[in-house]
């Protein structure tokens, strides 16, 4: 899509209405001074950054794609100077903290540049994209020494950064990675130690690239004697050029033929003794790696959000201004040969459709964001664990259920456009290719899924869920005491009650063992997006009948016909879900693998 147009007043309904952003912030020291009107003058000139400089060279950089040469790889026109304006505007350092050169202002503020980053340009955002979590990894577990040398550039996006996890033999699984490393000096050895790592590495978004002067890989690797599993796994720092630049023995061998997502170059990487430093303790890579893997997922349900946005906001605009046939209902004033084919139902039920999507699922990734930030900060420690619990819980939700939406609605916007969307000329096809990585890097939505139900429910046999249910409630309850939003609360009511009888349905099935509980792990994940758009939806109308109590808008009644179109139409798509997670268990029928 060669255009964008930032939904700033969507964002700034859920952050003042929806959010209570600027109460939730006055709670937290570090951000107790961070008013509406100054969060909202980020986020718009964020907008302009994303509708200026990255939706103009979105086709081209579909088009042209990146280019590899035994020298280096070379991004698409336009691609290395915005990301010299990105660097130049602040825009790496926006969460990172103070005291290591960053501004310090929250997730959620972060939340909603990437949305449009990703919304304006897919796959110039994925260069930039690792920041955050590489930051955190190396704030969190780098020694002094590796953090003096990288942490400053890594804030100011002078660096970029890449995770390096898949193999050709190891993709989710990594417990079968064989990329080995030994320690330059055996009587130098623990957190920052210089190693040497050899092996290869696939998949890797941003492996090389002439858009920043250097590039840290953060690599998972298995040091000599280490035991097999994911409990040998540790993880180092390896940079493109060492800190005398000198070149490392870091070689991108090629570059994948994707999809989608043409402009960021996924490179398939060689180590030869590449020179690098140890990040945490021996063998404890994965615990390490595990914050970098949660921001990339959380990254990755923004861009589920941001092509959410991008196909909703197309569709409508075309849709109101296509000429087609005679509606059912003509408005005055309209030509007699054809009306926009906005009047039509079947059109309006699919731009509805998208626009309750993109409006609830907003709701829900920017909660998200904001419990992130009262996980880091919150003063009061039982709410910072609680927080933390909800980001932990829901992450492989967001991660799944909003790219799985992101792609499924850019699909379905598709058929607004008819043949025109077929072709590359208005630039959904493009959306619809790119949306459906996001699907599968960061962990497969089945894996997802599995953890989830997995690691997440049976972990604490649904303790958090339900605490989690009983907020959820009250928030129900306060629907139902008005009646203009009572049908809200009765519908999250209802997802409530299914919710709950799920639980005890999985509960049921762990007796009869893990088999049959992943089973219905898509199910379970599923179901449970649907009830997060069912609150959603719920906070939205809530917001608007206060705003409407003083100054009643169109702008307001939109809204309010979006969150009505979402409970009356699309909660419907949850009962499958919750149906099947009531079958008896073994109905999945296995399949048989010769020897």
């Amino acid at each position: 899509m060669s255009s964008y147009n930032p939904p700033l007043n969507d964002m700034a309904f859920t952050l003042a209405h929806v959010l209570d952003a600027r109460s939730q912030w006055a709670k937290i020291p570090a951000f107790k001074d961070l008013d509406q009107d100054t969060a909202m003058a980020v986020i718009e000139q964020a907008g302009t950054f994303a509708s200026e400089l990255l939706a103009p060279i979105n086709a081209t950089g579909d088009e042209h794609g990146c280019e590899w040469t035994p020298e280096g790889v070379h991004t698409p026109p336009g691609f290395r100077e915005a990301y010299a304006a990105f660097v130049e505007q602040g825009w790496p350092a926006l969460a990172c903290a103070p005291e290591h050169g960053g501004q310090g202002l929250p997730h959620l503020l972060n939340a909603a540049l990437y949305e449009m980053l990703a919304g304006a340009n897919h796959g110039w955002t994925m260069y930039p994209g690792l920041l955050y979590g590489a930051y955190e990894t190396l704030a969190a577990h780098a020694s002094p020494e590796v953090q003096s040398l990288y942490l400053p550039h890594i804030v100011s996006g002078e660096y970029l950064a890449t995770m390096c996890l898949s193999e050709p033999q190891a993709g989710s699984d990594l417990g079968l990675i064989r990329t080995r490393g030994n320690w330059s000096n055996p009587d130098q050895v623990g957190n920052g130690a210089r190693v040497h790592i050899t092996g290869s590495k696939v998949f890797i978004s941003g492996g090389d690239s002439d858009m920043s002067s250097n590039l840290v890989h953060l690599v998972l690797f298995r040091l000599p004697e280490a035991p097999t599993g994911t409990k040998g796994i540790s993880l180092a720092l390896v940079p493109k050029y060492l800190p005398d630049g000198t070149k490392n023995k870091v070689f991108a061998d090629s570059i994948e033929k994707k999809m989608g997502i043409h402009g960021s170059a996924t490179c398939q990487m060689r180590f030869e003794q590449a020179e690098g430093w140890l990040i945490g303790e021996p063998r404890q890579g994965l615990r390490a790696m595990f914050l970098m893997m949660n921001a990339a997922r959380l990254h990755v349900a923004l861009q589920g959000l941001g092509h959410l946005e991008a196909a909703t906001q197309g569709a409508w605009a075309y849709a109101k201004e296509r000429l087609q046939m005679r509606a059912p209902q003509r408005a005055a004033g309209m030509p007699r040969e054809a009306d926009p084919i906005a009047f039509q139902p079947a059109m309006r039920r699919v731009l509805w459709r998208l626009r309750a999507r993109t409006d609830g699922g907003r709701v829900f990734a920017y909660w998200l964001a904001q419990r992130l930030d009262e996980a880091h900060h919150h003063p009061d420690a039982q709410e910072r664990q609680c927080a933390l619990s909800d980001v932990n819980f829901l992450t492989p939700v967001a991660k799944a259920f909003l790219t799985d939406l992101g792609h499924r609605s850019a699909d379905e916007a598709l058929q607004v456009w008819g043949g025109y969307g077929y072709v590359r000329e208005f630039g959904i096809e493009q959306t619809v290719r790119d949306s459906r990585i996001a699907m599968i890097y960061e962990g497969t939505n089945e894996i997802q899924a599995i953890d989830l139900i997995q690691r997440k429910f049976l972990a604490d046999g649904g303790a958090h869920a339900e605490d989690l249910i009983t907020r959820m409630a009250q928030h129900a309850a306060i629907a139902c005491a008005r009646t203009p939003t009572r049908p809200f609360g009765e519908s999250l009511e209802l997802q409530i009650k299914h919710w709950r009888a799920a639980h005890e349905a999985i509960l049921l099935r762990a007796t009869h063992g893990i088999e049959h509980v992943l089973e219905v792990a898509d199910d379970y994940l599923q179901a449970t997006g649907h009830t997060m758009l069912a609150w959603a939806w719920t906070q939205i109308a809530l917001a608007c009948m206060k705003c409407a109590e003083t100054q009643p808008t169109s702008e307001l009644e939109a809204r309010l016909a979006s969150a009505q179109h979402g409970i009356n139409y699309l909660l419907d798509d949850a009962l499958p879900h919750w149906a099947r997670l009531h079958r008896a268990p073994s109905h999945l029928a296995s399949i048989q693998v010769d020897s």
